[in-house]
């Protein structure tokens, strides 16, 4: 997760003078035009744009996880591309702060597009790689999906508590409640290894628990689970860099 929450909320109220940048009432007034073409388009900061290549990240690592699926198994290219993808969506995740701090504009709607990204890119699309790489059972799949809605649930709670969050003098939160959502990277990389190792399909570390019932399930998918609780845990702070 990107520092654009601390950021927009320390520009939302600009202060009086000559070099004051109105960027979120011109932002806001392009977004309620009725009139214009390309409004949307107009309406985004630079930082906006690279969080949406965070986003862009995340879905093609979905696609490529879908593409090794419905390939020959023994064909590991589109696995590495899924995986590939996801610390560039961080690369981005981090740059957009970045350049909206450097350009000193930033907005709800960037907070918001931020959040929507960091969810595809580091909860739905590692959600994906497990499943390509054999968490299929109906359990894996209950798992999984609790592991997404926790993501779900941490960047919907920063949005809401990032204002109530002690800061340092330049705006930014001094820490997080919880472990911030990218840090699913290292399960990515954690499923990597196993990919290079054969690890996968009828081979995943652990093998299957309750084979051939209505419980069947891989144990490592208790992996998800136990970040998906970190995530939205409330009393673990763990410091910004």
């Amino acid at each position: 997760m990107s520092k654009r929450a601390g950021a927009s909320n320390h520009a939302g109220t600009p202060k009086a003078g000559a070099g004051t940048e109105p960027s979120y009432d011109k932002q806001k007034d392009l977004l309620g035009s009725t009139t214009g073409h390309f409004s949307l388009l107009r309406a985004l900061h630079m930082a906006d744009y690279i969080t949406e290549l965070n986003g862009a990240c995340g879905i093609l690592s979905v696609f490529s996880s879908l593409r090794y699926c419905l390939g020959d198994p023994s064909d590991k290219g589109n696995l590495y591309l899924a995986l590939a993808f996801l610390p560039f969506g961080l690369f981005f995740d981090f740059m957009d702060g970045r350049v909206a701090r450097w350009r000193k504009k930033s907005s709800m709607m960037g907070q918001e597009l931020d959040s929507l990204a960091d969810l595809i890119s580091f909860g739905l699309a590692p959600a994906c790689v497990a499943f390509s790489i054999g968490l299929r059972t109906t359990l894996d799949h209950a798992c999984l999906t609790v592991f997404v809605l926790c993501g779900l649930t941490r960047l919907a709670r920063f949005n809401v508590t990032a204002a109530n969050i002690p800061k340092d003098a330049t705006g930014k939160a001094s820490y997080f409640e919880g472990t911030p959502i990218p840090t699913t990277l290292g399960l990515d990389a954690l499923m990597a290894w196993w990919v290079s190792q054969d690890r996968i399909l009828d081979a995943v570390p652990g093998g299957t628990w309750f084979a051939g019932s209505a419980f069947e399930v891989h144990p490592v998918v208790l992996l998800f689970l136990v970040h998906g609780c970190l995530m939205c845990s409330k009393s673990l702070h763990v410091p910004k860099p």
